[in-house]
């Protein structure tokens, strides 16, 4: 049996071409939307949900939900501020002293 390398590596490489043209012609995934449920969701990139606590005041207090928000976003949210982000951070607060009580 003869192997030819030169067309192994021509068919390899007209594969590799073929498959990034079919990725050029695909349409872009559709935008996020951006909603309570994306905000306080444990599995949201920390990109999304620092672009939520920039620019979105609405579903900053879904933010402060979200388990994974660490404490450099939600002082950030404290600062800014926002419908119900105090009300928010107030019932935080009071979840880890009652967690400090119990256990």
């Amino acid at each position: 049996m003869n192997i030819n390398i030169e067309h192994l590596n021509q068919v390899q490489e007209n594969t590799e071409n073929f498959h990034k043209t079919r990725t050029k012609d695909l349409p872009p995934k559709p935008p996020i939307i951006l909603t309570e449920q994306v905000a306080c969701c444990e599995n949201t990139d920390k990109e999304i949900l620092w672009h939520i606590a920039r620019n979105i005041p609405h579903l900053r207090k879904w933010v402060i939900a979200n388990p994974a928000a660490d404490a450099k976003i939600l002082e950030y949210i404290s600062q800014k501020g926002g419908p119900d982000v105090k009300h928010s951070l107030d019932v935080l607060l009071e979840s880890y002293d009652y967690a400090k009580q119990i256990s």
